[in-house]
């Protein structure tokens, strides 16, 4: 006990829309490895097959998987609770995390999923989360997307575990993205240039992360 491989902060990471824990695993492969060996990084494919073509494809290999599904205005959903049950399963045989990092709909479900656990209605059987990493994220409820049922309620009060957010000055959900971060009490974030991607880590923004990781091994430490 007590080995600095144990001390990592353990991080679950869920991949974007019809892509794969693979793939994202190569885009957080990006980041300095002062940063990677740092965190122990657990990367999970969603529970469902893509339904359709992959916007990544020709760039990165399948098979390629959802989360949870939507109807095309995403004001529906299908698949949430399974969703958040497959999670928490996984998180009870690998266990346990520390923390989630999401990237686009990962992201988005990373983002609700303090709230879900703090109002009791899901991942009741696994310890607090405690912190989340949201790279290109949205807020259900917010004003693009509609909320899962067991998701209702995760933003009616503020979130108020540590986070870190990533946003891109041309990715399509940035306004969302600033919509969720007013979400959290105490939020760090990270701002890029790039569009919606997992963007390298250098300067201002790589002290940022530091700083981050740092806080959180702060609380571990106390």
């Amino acid at each position: 006990m007590g080995t600095e491989e144990q001390k990592k902060p353990r991080v679950l990471c869920l991949h974007g829309f019809r892509t794969s824990g693979s793939i994202i695993q190569k885009l957080i492969g990006r980041f300095p490895e002062s940063v990677l060996q740092r965190l122990d990084l657990v990367f999970l494919d969603g529970p469902f097959p893509a339904e359709g073509k992959s916007d990544v494809e020709g760039i990165y290999d399948p098979p390629y998987y959802e989360w949870f599904q939507s109807n095309e205005d995403f004001s529906a959903y299908r698949n949430f609770e399974a969703c958040l049950e497959y999670i928490e399963d996984y998180m009870i045989r690998h266990g346990p995390f520390d923390g989630v990092l999401g990237f686009s709909q990962g992201a988005v479900l990373t983002a609700s999923l303090p709230g879900i656990q703090r109002d009791g209605v899901g991942l009741t059987r696994i310890p607090a989360i405690k912190f989340v990493i949201i790279i290109s994220g949205a807020k259900f409820g917010a004003s693009k997307f509609g909320t899962p049922e067991m998701a209702a309620t995760a933003f009616s009060t503020p979130i108020e575990l540590p986070s870190l957010h990533f946003t891109g000055e041309k990715d399509f959900m940035k306004e969302e993205g600033k919509l969720l971060i007013e979400s959290f009490v105490d939020p760090m974030v990270i701002h890029h240039s790039k569009g919606h991607t997992v963007p390298r880590l250098e300067g201002r923004n790589l002290e940022i992360m530091s700083s981050f990781i740092d806080k959180f091994h702060s609380r571990e430490d106390e």
